[in-house]
């Protein structure tokens, strides 16, 4: 059992790098990737406790990317795997993103404050401990001040899109995107597809996409259901594009959903991590096969 898809305290999970890595270990899973949004420096950490704990690692990262009109309510998210952490570029255009995430903040509580949801940075700070700070510890901090019962209220009421404190950041496009994974030894594929394009236009837009430089495309995921894992199976021999599959986790903010299990709906078969550590080369030292 596999998990390629997995979130740290480093973006908007709740666990540490090397927890992550133990309790996989202790779940029996093969083959992990950290794929934190927009962000890498989980990854070292990471592939140390890998090595530590004797479960093979590969370092990734999820990205956001902007979108053209026609796809303006949606969001194409990116996975990359096996791409250096410590790469200029990678420092670089990540480094972008992430002070977008920090106007991004900023510009939430303002808009709060405006309808009346006051709080104070000290108490976002709080609730974010060491993690990088975004909307799930905006919801926490609206929790202790008893504006909000759950995250998910808070989100409902304010703070997703839509709702009257969401607020867009600075994203990449997908173009950027797969050209930094690429150029920092990394392989691209396409995360959870349906939330960006319906399946009358999947495989349309998915070669599309390859011609950018789309290795593969994650067909399991925890909101995949049967029907659409075919679809996807379907669509990625056709187009001769790698198979790659993960649970999403982000811990307590999704505690539904499980390492390696998913919605217990997953069990990711290992010769799909196997296939993409191949085709990242034996020499790639930010990939750990134990």
């Amino acid at each position: 059992m596999i998990d390629l898809h997995i979130h740290s305290t480093f973006s908007d999970g709740s666990d540490a790098p090397a927890d992550i890595v133990a309790e996989c270990k202790r779940l029996g899973l093969k083959t992990i990737a950290l794929t934190d949004h927009d962000n890498m420096a989980g990854v070292p950490a990471f592939i140390d406790a890998c090595r530590t704990e004797g479960v093979s690692g590969i370092s990734g990262v999820e990205i956001s990317a902007a979108l053209d009109e026609e796809f303006a309510d949606r969001t194409l998210h990116i996975l990359g795997y096996g791409l250096d952490p410590l790469n200029a570029q990678v420092k670089e255009l990540l480094g972008r993103v992430l002070d977008g995430r920090a106007w991004r903040n900023e510009r939430i509580l303002e808009k709060l404050a405006d309808i009346g949801v006051a709080l104070e940075w000290d108490a976002v700070e709080a609730c974010a401990g060491e993690d990088v700070i975004g909307r799930p510890h905006i919801a926490r901090a609206m929790i202790d001040r008893e504006y909000v019962s759950t995250v998910q209220e808070a989100f409902d009421r304010y703070l997703a899109k839509g709702a009257p404190a969401y607020v867009d950041r600075y994203r990449l496009y997908p173009e950027e995107a797969v050209k930094m994974i690429k150029d920092a030894g990394g392989l691209t594929f396409c995360a959870h597809p349906f939330t960006w394009i319906d399946d009358t236009r999947l495989e349309q837009e998915l070669a599309r996409f390859k011609e950018m430089g789309l290795a593969g495309v994650e067909v399991y995921h925890a909101d995949h259901d049967n029907e659409q894992i075919i679809a996807l199976l379907r669509i990625a021999k056709k187009l001769d594009l790698m198979i790659s599959g993960g649970s999403d986790f982000h811990g307590a903010s999704k505690p539904l959903i499980k390492l390696g299990r998913g919605r217990d709906n997953l069990n990711i078969d290992d010769s799909y991590a196997d296939a993409l550590m191949a085709a990242l080369g034996p020499d790639n030292p930010w990939v750990y096969k134990n």
